[in-house]
């Protein structure tokens, strides 16, 4: 596999990818009961907690091994894209949010 610094198609990517941790957190909160009134804020609260995961922004320890995420998608051929730093999922949450709840 090949590692490719690619801002675009990453960033498309990870769009789809968000809005797709959104979206699946909503409907497994609507499959528990959660009430529409509270829906949309936990939605937000979890997928804002996961984001922060993913792009590394919360510290993640254990037994002194520090885990540091960097995201990739792979692409048709097997090779990885990737932005070059931290991914931002965390900053793309609100958009999926708006499209999910909005539109």
């Amino acid at each position: 596999m090949k590692l490719t610094l690619a801002h675009s198609e990453f960033g498309a990517r990870q769009a789809i990818f968000t809005a797709e941790i959104v979206e699946r957190i909503k409907v497994k909160l609507q499959e528990a009961g959660v009430e529409q009134e509270k829906l949309e804020d936990l939605t937000a609260s979890i997928a804002l907690s996961i984001a922060g995961v993913i792009d590394d922004l919360a510290g993640i320890e254990v037994d002194g091994l520090e885990v540091h995420p960097y995201l990739t998608f792979r692409t048709d051929d097997d090779n990885l894209i990737h932005w070059g730093e931290n991914s931002y999922t965390y900053e793309q949450v609100y958009g999926a949010m708006k499209k999910l709840f909005y539109t």
